[in-house]
């Protein structure tokens, strides 16, 4: 167990971390919670943050997972009985993350890197929404995959990897 776990939280501290905390993390963590709310306790944070992306909330409401509630952040902001929590797991999912992550004690860190949906859009030259959600929704589902495989990573004992 680590530090923040008690008889009372014994689900392991997910944090997935970006740089804006505007996408990539914030799908991961609507995924975790989806999908595994009941066994770990997911959070998103940015090393940047910038707002809530919209066309993420868009693609993640098609899916049926809704994180318009979320608000970009950074680490230091999510709090555990009002210190800063303490995580089990970090996972990059940017290259940018990766490479500034900063240091968290006692955790894990793993690096799964996912394309950044506004940056395709504005490559494929999409120019309106419906253009631009194809590629969020692509990334999301591709997050989802991910998330659906975390029990296997969260029970693994490597402690910096590129696949789950």
């Amino acid at each position: 167990m680590t530090p923040d776990h008690t008889a009372t939280n014994p689900r392991p501290r997910v944090l997935f971390l970006c740089t804006g905390n505007a996408c990539r993390s914030q799908m991961a963590e609507g995924w975790a919670r989806a999908l595994h709310g009941h066994r770990i306790e997911a959070h998103s944070a940015g090393t940047d943050p910038h707002g809530l992306n919209v066309l993420a909330v868009r693609a993640m409401a098609e899916a049926g997972v809704d994180i318009s509630a979320h608000r970009s952040k950074r680490p230091e902001e999510i709090l555990v009985d009002g210190q800063p929590a303490r995580f089990d797991l970090v996972v990059t999912v940017c290259g940018n993350a990766d490479e500034r992550c900063p240091i968290f004690p006692g955790a894990r860190v793993v690096h799964r890197g996912f394309d950044d949906p506004p940056r395709l859009a504005r490559d494929a030259g999409a120019t309106r929404d419906d253009e631009a959600l194809l590629h969020y929704r692509r990334v999301r589902d591709e997050i989802r995959v991910f998330i659906e495989r975390l029990d296997a990573l969260l029970q693994s004992s490597a402690t910096r990897s590129n696949d789950p």
